[in-house]
């Protein structure tokens, strides 16, 4: 989704958002991601004003007040975090290991076959299909991608072939390397 966005080209406003979008907006983060009710006031605060970035291919970015880029989405689809975020907070997501071989193509932009997910050294969460993942590598301790499953991990395991995780944001693609929007 990111390989090819461009911030000066693609970045089409940025604009305050309403307090009641905002108080939607926490309330969505929430109920997607349950376990993050403890920080969701560092992660999202009241008080501040949130930043919504509209850009081409109908994807929205929210940004708090500092700029800094928290969550995005495509038209309708669900939120989902920066990995910048999900560094910060990694427990946000549920957990989907590639194998040491899988490391350079993940980071290249491919999705995740679901071979490089059944192997030694790679581990999965029990995640249904449509589930927002981190994509973790043998070996690592930060996650190098957001991904998004296209087949539960029961399937996974049982089919072993074919694209398992479509890979959405990744270490270096363009929305890691954006600055601070203003």
């Amino acid at each position: 989704m990111f390989k090819k966005f461009n911030e000066k080209t693609d970045v089409t406003s940025v604009n305050a958002m309403k307090s009641s979008a905002q108080r939607g907006l926490r309330n969505k983060i929430l109920e997607q991601f349950p376990n993050i009710a403890d920080h969701i006031d560092e992660i999202l605060p009241k008080k501040e004003p949130l930043k919504a970035v509209k850009c081409r291919d109908h994807i929205e970015i929210v940004a708090n007040s500092s700029g800094e880029l928290r969550f995005f989405r495509q038209r309708d689809g669900p939120y989902m975090p920066t990995l910048k975020l999900l560094h910060k907070y990694p427990f946000i997501l549920p957990l989907m290991q590639v194998d040491k071989g899988a490391i350079k193509f993940v980071l290249s932009g491919a999705n995740i076959m679901c071979p490089g997910l059944t192997s030694p050294g790679a581990k999965m969460s029990d995640v249904p299909t449509d589930s927002v993942v981190a994509v973790m590598a043998e070996g690592k301790q930060h996650a190098l991608g957001i991904g998004y499953t296209k087949m539960s991990s029961a399937d996974i395991l049982s089919t072993n072939k074919g694209i398992g995780v479509d890979n959405i944001h990744y270490l270096n693609d363009q929305l890691w390397s954006m600055a601070p929007v203003k």
